[in-house]
């Protein structure tokens, strides 16, 4: 009985110790991918100190997000995830933007924007001229731009033969990614460009459809093609950048705490890589070297004449892609040759 009425003297002190107390809102779950990169890679390392951060610092309060974290082809192909991207499937992203949406996709592929590292760090830099440009592009597709993850000026990489000038190339097909302008640049460089997928290129390269590898930095050829690869051109005919960005409807939602949040850690993520990637670049220089491929850097009339005829073909074709007041843009901001 004393049990009894202790407990019925204490209910109305529990309940309303009960009500005071706050209820902690359910964590948000968020899906983080990128489009190229198995885990281990320069990538995969980077959506990871992305989502370690947004997690670090929401931990155990009203904010709180989690970070669900998905690698290359895990969730499809390059294609198939930008596309879960757009209608909020996939949260953010470390990505190469594919042209599918939106033509204007393709300025992060305009050849010769820049011939030194210097120069694109200071366009894509936080508050730089082509940040800018990309934000407004991403937004009309529904995304909110971060910034660029820059990985490097691209090359082209060779079997059994190499070019450093238009007319060494002619004799030579490459294989390119698809999408606008990628052929039109090769080809204005004096390569036979042909388009073939990520998944064949191995094959191609063994079997001799393809004598080489156009687009890319030189981790993914040593990476993925060193066995059957001899040489590597730094043509620096683009500069490789991915883009860390969000489904703007999933933004929208979120408290300002966690758009914040959200928002340094990317900052964070870009700096540490414009930091670090001219000597990651420079690593696998090294690697490539070291395991029997020849590395050539051209010399500046070498890389002026790629530079002039890639302006001078390509960049009137990409009024109709890009629209006159980004061309424009692009004519006032890139350097002079």
């Amino acid at each position: 009985m004393k049990l009894k009425k202790l407990l019925t003297l204490l209910a109305p002190v529990v309940t309303a110790a009960a009500i005071s107390m706050p209820v902690q809102a359910d964590a948000v779950e968020l899906k983080l991918a990128t489009d190229s990169g198995a885990k281990g890679s320069p990538a995969a390392e980077a959506i990871e100190y992305w989502a370690a951060q947004i997690e670090e610092r929401t931990q155990g309060t009203d904010d709180e997000i989690k970070v669900d974290i998905f690698y290359q082809d895990e969730l499809g192909d390059q294609k198939e995830v930008f596309d879960l991207l757009v209608v909020g499937e996939v949260d953010l992203m470390l990505n190469w933007p594919l042209t599918s949406y939106d033509k204007k996709m393709g300025l992060r592929n305009t050849p010769y924007l820049f011939l030194d590292w210097e120069q694109a760090f200071d366009a894509y830099k936080q508050g730089g001229w082509l940040n800018k440009i990309n934000g407004d592009i991403h937004a009309d597709l529904g995304l909110k731009y971060f910034g660029a993850w820059p990985e490097g000026f691209a090359g082209v990489a060779s079997r059994g033969r190499y070019a450093t000038t238009i007319e060494g190339a002619k004799s030579m097909k490459v294989r390119v990614p698809s999408n606008f302008p990628n052929p039109q640049t090769l080809q204005a460089l004096g390569y036979q460009a042909t388009a073939i997928t990520w998944g064949e290129v191995y094959t191609s390269i063994q079997t001799g459809v393809v004598d080489g590898d156009a687009g890319n930095t030189i981790y993914w050829d040593y990476e993925y093609f060193r066995d059957v690869l001899d040489y590597y051109v730094r043509t620096k005919h683009t500069f490789v950048t991915g883009a860390l960005s969000m489904n703007m409807e999933v933004w929208d939602e979120l408290s300002e705490n966690q758009k914040l949040v959200i928002s340094d850690a990317a900052v964070n993520v870009m700096s540490k890589q414009f930091k670090e990637a001219k000597g990651r670049d420079q690593h696998y220089v090294d690697q490539a070297v070291a395991s029997g491929m020849k590395y050539i850097e051209l010399n500046d009339q070498e890389l002026r004449e790629l530079a002039h005829a890639a302006r001078e073909k390509v960049w009137p074709l990409m009024v109709d892609e890009l629209g006159e007041d980004i061309v424009q843009q692009l004519k006032e901001q890139a350097p002079t040759l």
